[in-house]
């Protein structure tokens, strides 16, 4: 682990984004999605993994005002959520206005607080109904996603400062390389149908991984492997939103309208830099003994920090500007998180120095919430109890002392962090 006391103080630009990140699935609770069935637990059970349903989650339907409280005391000037397409048409053509009101409601309250609104339009989550018509496995369904934007769209636009249409639409964990090609369809629709009711920035935003190859570039199972990831996750999406043109290995190109140049920023998730071993069938599995790091009960994804990760993906989106949508770290240790978080932001203020367009950080996640049928993986800046209380952890604590003061000081870190974090 680096040593975060030997870092420079460093100092933000003025206008520079400090934020936290969540998503409606994850902690507004009983949202109705295709997460929330039965059917769902038991098929992803079928295939040998654990599931619990969501529930109440961090229950922030109801306690929004609590969540609004975290980011004031923090400091934060952006909230990156979503609206949940499941609660506002949670029957098919049926809106729900009392859902959309409340939503209005907690945009007014993070208006009221000074705080800007990044807000996502579809974070994984759907209506049931939505699911069971193929959801983004056909482009049958594209008329169904666009009367659902053009309904509620411009009831929201006047609070909106971000927009994303789609989250991590190219995630292999997610969606299947049919729906990855076909989700840049339905991007195209939701850019095209905002920008008729908004002239703030869009985006869909990116699940960015570097790919490593674990015996280096000269091992060409590696690199070829590496290679065919970055393209089929990474680079597909990247120069469809440049050009226009959808490619992927085994399946012919094709243009859609609309597409080319239907971004004003790039929104990037980034959390670690994956190490590719084509010698195994578990590919995603490589694994050096001096970087590991214990960090939950069981293995997630988040066995190492990576702060190279950061320069890597400002080269690769220096054409526009780069709002880190997602970044964060789950650990059981919160000194952990301090030095992750210092890490972070000491390869973006570098990236920044070098000219790079960096122009915010949303950390991932405000809460402790529900990470897609797991509770095991703590994210969350401030911890949700039994009885849905929020507690601010330490690392939110030092969070919000640097965006407060727009810098990050030898002074400010020595106040949360006395030692090199130790794991057990």
């Amino acid at each position: 682990m680096i040593d975060p006391f030997s870092f420079p103080n460093i100092h933000f630009p003025e206008q520079f984004l400090f934020g936290a990140a969540t998503a409606g699935e994850q902690v507004e609770g009983n949202n109705k999605s295709q997460f929330d069935t039965r059917v769902y637990q038991q098929n992803v059970e079928n295939e040998g993994m654990q599931y619990a349903l969501p529930g109440k989650a961090a229950n922030s339907w109801e306690q929004f005002p609590d969540d609004v409280a975290l980011l004031k005391k923090m400091h934060l000037n952006l909230y990156r959520m979503s609206i949940e397409w499941s609660r506002i048409e949670p029957e098919r053509g049926h809106y729900d206005e009392v859902a959309v009101a409340h939503y209005i409601d907690q945009f007014k309250q993070l208006r009221e607080a000074g705080i800007k609104i990044c807000l996502t339009l579809h974070h994984f989550a759907h209506p049931q109904w939505f699911e069971k018509q193929g959801a983004f496995r056909t482009l049958d369904n594209v008329s169904e996603f666009q009367k659902y934007l053009t309904y509620i769209v411009p009831k929201v636009a006047p609070y909106v400062d971000y927009w994303i249409v789609i989250n991590e639409s190219n995630l292999p964990f997610q969606y299947s390389i049919t729906e990855r090609m076909n989700l840049l369809t339905y991007h195209a629709i939701g850019y095209g149908l905002i920008k008729k009711y908004s002239d703030k920035p869009v985006s869909s935003a990116i699940s960015f991984s570097p790919k490593h190859p674990f015996r280096g570039s000269e091992n060409s199972l590696d690199q070829l492997m590496a290679k065919w990831l970055d393209y089929t996750e990474n680079e597909y999406f990247i120069h469809a939103l440049r050009t226009g043109e959808v490619t992927m290995p085994e399946h012919d190109a094709y243009t859609v309208e609309g597409l080319k140049d239907s971004f004003d920023y790039w929104a990037v998730n980034i959390y670690v830099r994956q190490n590719i071993d084509g010698h195994k069938a578990d590919y995603r599995s490589g694994d050096y003994a001096a970087t590991h790091l214990d960090v939950l009960p069981h293995p997630f994804y988040m066995e190492e920090i990576s702060p190279e990760i950061i320069i890597d993906m400002a080269a690769r989106f220096s054409d526009k500007p780069i709002l880190i949508t997602e970044n964060g770290f789950a650990t059981t240790n919160d000194d952990v998180r301090i030095v992750y978080i210092a890490e972070m932001l000491q390869e973006i203020h570098q990236a920044i120095q070098m000219g790079y367009p960096i122009i915010g950080y949303t950390h991932w996640s405000l809460l402790d919430n529900w990470e897609w049928g797991d509770t095991t993986p703590t994210f969350g800046l401030a911890s949700v109890d039994g009885q849905f209380n929020r507690h601010l952890k330490h690392s939110g604590e030092f969070y919000g002392d640097i965006a407060e003061s727009g810098q990050l000081t030898q002074e400010i870190l020595r106040q949360y962090l006395h030692e090199q974090p130790k794991l057990d």
